[in-house]
């Protein structure tokens, strides 16, 4: 599995989901531009001793990463999504894409996606969950559907 992170801005949020990545065997993509330096304190303390063991790859643009991996397959989470994350069918080797925390995904990207579109379900009065934990509940979904093989 692959998570990409569309032009992340907290270095915590990254450095929690690139853990969750490490003990999940999943690559991740960062997405530039960055809110943060790689060498971030708060980013590396979140990692902690787990960076050894992350496959961990930088696009300087989505288009460079889709040109990368042409064959794909791309899930876009958002609020407006108009179906769940529990309603796909995941495969190995899917990427899960996720935006900004300020802002999400560019609307030009989801208007262009709309059938790969997904969103986590929650109530409409809180604006949506915090990042890092999105990508934890949609990655071991994903995992789950595919009997976390190599994991115990």
């Amino acid at each position: 599995m692959h998570i990409v992170l569309v032009e992340p801005e907290i270095p915590g949020n990254t450095g929690n989901i690139s853990r969750t990545c490490a003990v999940t065997n999943t690559s991740l993509h960062l997405v530039k531009p960055l809110g943060f330096s790689v060498d971030d304190k708060h980013l590396k303390r979140a990692g902690l001793d787990y960076w050894d063991k992350l496959d961990l790859h930088y696009h300087d643009s989505f288009s460079e990463l889709q040109q990368k991996y042409p064959q794909g397959n791309f899930w876009y989470l958002t609020t407006k999504g108009n179906k769940w994350y529990t309603e796909v069918n995941y495969q190995p080797g899917d990427f899960l894409v996720f935006g900004k925390e300020t802002a999400g995904l560019p609307q030009e990207l989801l208007e262009a996606n709309p059938d790969r579109c997904i969103r986590i379900p929650m109530i409409s009065t809180v604006r949506s969950l915090n990042l890092s934990n999105s990508a934890a509940i949609v990655l071991y979904e994903a995992l789950r559907q595919q009997g976390f093989k190599g994991m115990k």
